[in-house]
C-alpha cells in the first residue's frame, strides 16, 4: 500500500499526451489544446482602427478643425483630410490614412460644420494601429495552449476557421456487479441501481470528454477477462468500477494479471478508495476503482483527472487546491489519510455529515473535498485546512 502522494506522483510520471492530431473547426474546439502552433493569416487589426467614438483629426497649431466627412465601422472609403480638417468616426472604424490623431466625442465642442478640441492631443492618440495585436505571419498562439472561449474568440477574428489540436482519449467505463441493474427495472431483492456509470459519465462530460462508452460485465472470471480484453485494445483510457477488491466475486484484479496489464500500484492509504489500482497495457491506461460510489468519484478527482491532463498535454495537471478555515468540528476515525465531502465557499469551508463511502447524497451537495492527512485525528471550527475544489 504507497500513499496519496506516491499514487499521484505514479499517475503523473507514467501520463503523456496522445500525441494524435485531429482537426477541428474553431467554434467546436473549446476545452482542447493546440497540436502545433497557430500562425496569423492577417494583421490584427487589419487596418488603423478607431479606439472609440469621436473626430478623427490632422493634426494642426489650433483646436479648431474644419468637419468634411464621415467614416462608419465597415466603410471602406479613404477621405483625404488636410492639416486642420476632420471627420466624424466611430469605434472599430478605419481611421483614414491622413489622419493621425482621434479625439473622444466627449471633449469636442460640435459647430455646424467645424469641431472645437477641449485640448491639444498626441500623434496617433485613440488609434489602434494596424497588426497591434498580432502581425501577419506571427505566432497567434503557441503549441500546447488550451483552447477557451476568449481564444475561440481571437482565433475567428483572425479568420481561422479550423485548427490542429490533441485528439482527446477514448475512454471505456466499466461496471462490474451481480447486484446492479438499469434505472426503470423494478428493483427485486438484493439489486440496486446502477449509478456509477452515469456519474462517471457525467464527471466525464462536465470536463469535456465525449467520446465514452458504457460497459457491462457480471460477476463471472471467463466474462470478464474478455471484456476489459476488449475494451483494453480499444480504447485510450479504461476506468473500471467494482471487483478489485478480494473477495470470492472480485474478478477484475485476476482479470487484469491474465491480460499481461502492468500495475503501476494497487492500494493506496486514503479513506475512501484504499482497493485502487493503476496500470498499463501498450498504450492505454487502465484505473479500476472501488465500487462504492463516493469512493469511485473521489478516486475519479484526485487521481484520473490527472491522467486527462496528461493525455491532453495540459500543464495543470490537478484540480486546484487551496487552504480554508473549517466551518465543522470533525473527528477522523482510523489512521488514514482521509477525503472529507464539504461546502467552500469564501475561503471557508463546511465539512459535511454523512462521509460513508457508499453514500452519494453528501457528495452531491458539496463542491470540494477537505483532505485530512494522517497525522490529523480532529478538526476544528477555525483550523485552516486544505480544499481540493471540484469542477463546476
Amino acid at each position: 500500500m504507497i500513499s496519496i502522494s506516491e499514487a499521484i506522483s505514479i499517475v503523473k510520471n507514467n501520463g503523456k499526451p496522445l500525441l494524435k492530431e485531429t482537426i477541428k473547426a474553431v467554434e467546436k474546439a473549446n476545452g482542447y489544446v493546440l497540436f502545433k502552433n497557430v500562425y496569423a493569416p492577417i494583421n490584427m487589426p487589419p487596418f488603423r482602427q478607431s479606439a472609440m467614438d469621436g473626430y478623427a483629426i490632422n493634426l494642426h497649431d489650433h483646436l479648431s478643425y474644419n468637419l468634411i466627412g464621415e467614416v462608419k465601422a465597415g466603410d471602406n472609403h479613404q477621405p483625404i483630410l488636410k492639416a486642420g480638417d476632420a471627420i466624424r468616426i466611430f469605434t472599430g472604424a478605419p481611421v483614414p490614412d491622413s489622419a493621425n490623431a482621434v479625439m473622444m466625442q466627449e471633449q469636442v465642442k460640435l459647430h455646424e460644420n467645424s469641431i472645437t478640441l477641449e485640448h491639444s492631443i498626441p500623434l496617433e492618440h485613440n488609434i489602434r494601429p494596424l497588426g497591434e495585436q498580432v502581425k501577419a505571419g506571427d505566432i497567434a498562439l503557441k503549441k500546447d495552449t488550451k483552447l477557451t472561449p476568449a481564444a475561440i474568440g481571437y482565433l475567428t477574428s483572425l479568420g481561422i476557421t479550423e485548427v490542429s489540436v490533441y485528439k482527446k482519449p477514448n475512454i471505456a467505463l466499466v461496471t462490474t456487479g451481480n447486484e446492479l441493474i438499469e434505472g426503470g427495472q423494478d428493483l427485486g431483492y438484493g439489486k440496486i441501481y446502477e449509478s456509477n456509470s452515469k456519474m462517471l459519465l457525467s464527471a466525464l462530460y462536465s470536463l469535456k470528454f465525449y467520446d465514452v462508452t458504457i460497459h457491462k460485465v457480471a460477476d463471472d472470471y471467463n466474462k470478464t477477462v474478455k471484456k476489459l480484453d476488449s475494451v483494453i485494445s480499444t480504447n485510450d483510457l479504461v476506468l473500471i468500477t467494482g471487483g478489485i477488491s478480494v473477495g470470492d466475486y472480485d474478478f477484475v484484479g485476476k482479470a487484469l494479471k491474465a491480460l499481461n496489464v502492468e500495475e503501476l500500484f494497487y492500494k493506496v492509504k486514503q479513506k475512501p478508495g484504499k482497493p485502487l489500482f493503476f496500470g498499463q497495457k501498450n498504450h492505454t491506461k487502465i484505473f479500476a476503482l472501488p465500487g462504492n460510489p463516493a469512493a469511485a468519484l473521489s478516486c475519479f478527482y484526485v487521481y484520473v483527472f490527472i491522467a486527462l491532463q496528461k493525455m491532453m498535454g495540459r500543464s495543470a495537471e490537478e484540480l486546484p487546491r487551496t487552504q480554508a478555515l473549517s466551518l465543522s468540528n470533525f473527528e477522523k476515525k482510523g489512521g488514514r489519510p482521509q477525503f472529507l465531502k464539504g461546502i467552500y465557499s469564501d475561503g471557508k469551508v463546511e465539512i459535511l455529515d454523512g462521509q460513508n463511502s457508499s453514500m452519494l447524497q453528501t457528495f452531491a451537495l458539496s463542491n470540494a473535498l477537505v483532505y485530512a492527512p494522517e497525522e490529523v485525528s480532529k478538526i476544528k471550527t477555525n483550523n485552516l485546512i486544505e480544499v481540493i475544489l471540484l469542477p463546476n
